[in-house]
This record gives C-alpha cells, structure tokens and sequence, in this order.
C-alpha cells in the first residue's frame, strides 16, 4: 500500500440475491482521516455494500480494498486494524463498563488503554456502573468503546445516534469530532441528514443499488441553488401571488422555490404591507442536504419506474 493510497477504494462493486441486484457496479473511494458518510433509502444497497466493506458479505464482482486488503480474504491483519460499530451491539449486561472494554481490549494487539477509551466516549464516570444500569444514550457510546478498543485505524459507524435525544446526538457528534481529530478515518451510516451535514467531509448517496451523487455537504446543497420562501396561506394569497413564478399551495401552506429570493421577497411583503395582510410563519432557507437527498433519490426512483 501506498503512502497516498486511499483507506477504502471501491470499483465496479456488485452483489446479485437471484433476480435482484442490491449493489450495481458502485465506485467509492474514502481518504485517510476522514469522515465518509453512506447515505441511502432502505434497500437501496446501503448496508450489503458495508457489509462488504467489513468482510462479512462476499460480492459477485468488482475490487475492493479497505487498508490495503481485500476483505473478502478476512485477512488478521485487516480486522485488528478496524473498528466496527453496530446497530445493536450484544454485550453482557451484568459487566460494568470498564469490565466489558477490557474484555474486547482482549481480542487484540495494540489495544488502547481503558482510561482512553473511556475519556474518548464520556463514560469515566460509569466506569463501574454495570451495563443494563445504563441509559440508552450511554449504551450507545459504550458500543462506540467497544469498537475503539482495538485502537482501530478505520471506523465503520453504523446509525451511531438512532433513538438519542437531541442534547444526546450533539454530544455524539462531538465524540466522532474528537475521534477524527486522533487522525481516525470513519465511515458513517445514517438516516439523520443534519448528521451527516455536521459530520461529514464527502457524502455519497445510493438508490437502487447505485452511486447517484457524491460531493461534500455543501457541494450536494449548491446542486440546487434556489432558495425556498414559505409561509401559511391565507384567503388572500392569490393576491399575493400574482406573476410570481415557482409558487405552490399544498397543505394550507405556500411555498415558494426562486432563485431570486430578494426581489420575490420584496414583491411578496410589499403586497401584504399595502393590503395590511399578515404573512403568518414566513421562513426563508436554502437548499439543506435533506431537500438534495430526497431530490436525487426520488429522481432515481422515478428512472428506475421509467425504465
């Protein structure tokens, strides 16, 4: 391997289950020390294609290498260099904290010490508490602990915050920061849009089985360029409304999509100020990474309908 190799290179990647083709001939390529988010509908090829990755599913053709190894091979070398964090990790429940870290320290070479890890996830203090007392929340980072303690090179992040409360998931967040910043590559899996837009360097999104779009966050929200304009209806609004161009009414709302959100704006408040017409709940945004997402994935599955 290279010293400029990539952590994880995908080319050509596919898997068939009979009649059904779960990954179409993908590319990826995912850079040392940073965090790639995999984003995709259930059943777009998502999780086969991490799977892959990780050297628990074997593919039908294509190359793959993860650290310079085929994981197909489920070569030693490789699986003491990654960390793998699940859905749902099985640990016994009746260990404390620290026991159970120790326990998977264990099954490798260069493991981190307990107190690392433990700072890296937040759990000093529960170091004695046993698993089953703790919340949802700290199990979750207890999954994570266990995943670094091998001290792996790379992280696979699978739906690391499902369930957390808003106050949890920053706290999340901050931890994947704090690995990254250890020089951790991470690759990340997540329903949460605003997720991967904090987290995540580079984005790929799958549907049907294919890459569809891959760029940072910001690159994927620049797709789209128009800014969208909302506010309640009222019985007035067609007044309002009048020669302005990309305006919908759907749900007792309107919506508004321009790419001149100054002058649509100044047209719109003009209107209601001279009619003495309130515009209740007006926002204005910009495209996010969740408007792009449902965007591609829909226009794939409108082809694949076509097709």
């Amino acid at each position: 391997m290279t010293a400029h190799a990539p952590a994880i290179e995908v080319r050509g990647l596919r898997k068939t289950y009979g009649a059904k083709t779960a990954v179409d001939g993908i590319d990826l390529r995912v850079a040392h020390g940073e965090v790639f988010a995999l984003l995709g509908p259930n059943g777009a090829g998502k999780t086969t294609t991490v799977e892959i990755l990780e050297g628990h599913r074997h593919r039908d053709a294509g190359e793959v290498s993860v650290l310079g190894h085929d994981p197909a091979a489920r070569e030693l070398a490789l699986k003491t260099r990654i960390g793998i964090v699940l859905q749902e990790t099985g640990v016994n429940p009746y260990l404390t904290v620290a026991e159970t870290i120790e326990l998977f320290r264990g099954y490798y070479p260069n493991p981190l010490p307990v107190d690392e890890v433990l700072r890296l996830v937040g759990l000093e203090e529960q170091r004695n508490v046993r698993v089953k007392k703790l919340s949802g929340g700290q199990q979750r980072r207890l999954d994570v602990g266990v995943g670094l303690a091998g001290n792996p090179e790379l992280l696979f992040l699978d739906e690391p915050t499902t369930g957390f409360d808003p106050a949890a998931r920053r706290g999340a967040w901050d931890m994947v920061r704090g690995l990254q910043a250890l020089g951790k590559t991470i690759f990340l899996t997540t329903h949460y849009m605003e997720e991967a837009e904090h987290l995540a360097d580079r984005v790929a999104i799958i549907a049907r089985g294919r890459i569809v779009a891959e760029d940072t966050p910001g690159g994927l929200t620049r797709l789209n360029p128009n800014t969208h304009i909302q506010f309640r209806a009222t019985e007035a609004v067609s007044e309002l409304l009048q020669g302005i161009d990309g305006a919908e009414i759907a749900g007792g709302y309107v919506t508004i999509e321009t790419s001149q959100p100054t002058g649509v704006l100044a047209t719109l408040t003009g209107r209601a100020a001279e009619r003495g017409i309130e515009l209740p709940e007006l926002t204005v945004r910009r495209q996010t990474l969740e408007d792009a997402y449902l965007e591609l994935v829909g226009e794939a599955e409108q082809a694949e309908a076509s097709a």
